[in-house]
């Protein structure tokens, strides 16, 4: 069940939560619940680890990748050659 908060701080904390949870594409009230929801709140994380955790779950949630005939670096060799001859 989800219910109202209603919070007095300083203007200057509002505008920052606000950027924070924009640069991260979630509301404030989104964040502030992953905040509280963990054991270690992500607010003791850097911007660089909350975008490599979020990169990891996008990653973990994508289809397999069909097996390649070539290998990386024939099919690296290929795309070098057509973009630049």
């Amino acid at each position: 069940m989800k219910t109202k908060l209603t919070l007095t701080v300083k203007k200057e904390i509002v505008e920052k939560a606000k950027q924070q949870a924009a640069s991260r594409g979630i509301s404030l009230s989104k964040m502030f619940e992953e905040i509280f929801e963990k054991e270690t709140p992500d607010l003791e994380k850097t911007e660089s680890q909350l975008a490599a955790e979020r990169l990891l779950k996008r990653l973990e949630s994508m289809e397999p990748m069909k097996e390649q005939k070539e290998s990386d670096k024939v099919l690296l060799t290929q795309f070098l050659k057509q973009k630049y001859g």
